[in-house]
């Protein structure tokens, strides 16, 4: 399949197939005239690549996850490591869904009268919204 073809069965623009072709995530077989040929299972490789994308793998950690043949290498622990990056993300903005739907209802004649709000700001203030919570060691536990 030319470049113009494979763009077209899997939405990616022939740019960026030329761009992962410069970064070794995909491998033209050769050309046609000025145009760079696949092989069909290019459409499978796009497909994995959008799928680590989409789930917020960087191109160089979805590289490490082919092997030199080309076949899918899949770093189970980079999987892992990746969700619970996103168990991180969906607590923090759980939290920050309810702290302003409870700022959208508080009966309180001013949010500063409102103890949970100052709770919310005082966390702010200190900045424990938006940072980066440390990972624990493997031999410690933390004191509640």
């Amino acid at each position: 399949m030319d470049i113009s073809e494979v763009a077209k069965q899997s939405g990616v623009p022939a740019s960026t197939l030329r761009f992962y072709e410069e970064k070794g995530l995909v491998t033209s077989v050769g050309r046609q005239g000025l145009r760079r040929v696949f092989s069909p299972d290019v459409l499978e490789r796009l497909a994995l690549i959008a799928l680590g994308r989409a789930a917020g793998l960087s191109l160089d950690e979805i590289a490490r996850m082919f092997a030199p043949d080309g076949k899918p290498r899949i770093d189970r622990q980079l999987l892992a490591d990746k969700a619970d990056e996103i168990d991180g993300k969906i607590r923090k903005l759980a939290a920050m869904r309810d702290g302003l739907r409870h700022a959208a209802a508080c009966s309180a004649p001013s949010h500063m009268e409102c103890p949970k709000f100052r709770r919310i700001v005082g966390i702010a203030a200190a900045g424990g919204i938006g940072r980066r919570r440390q990972k624990k060691s493997p031999g410690k536990k933390r004191s509640r």
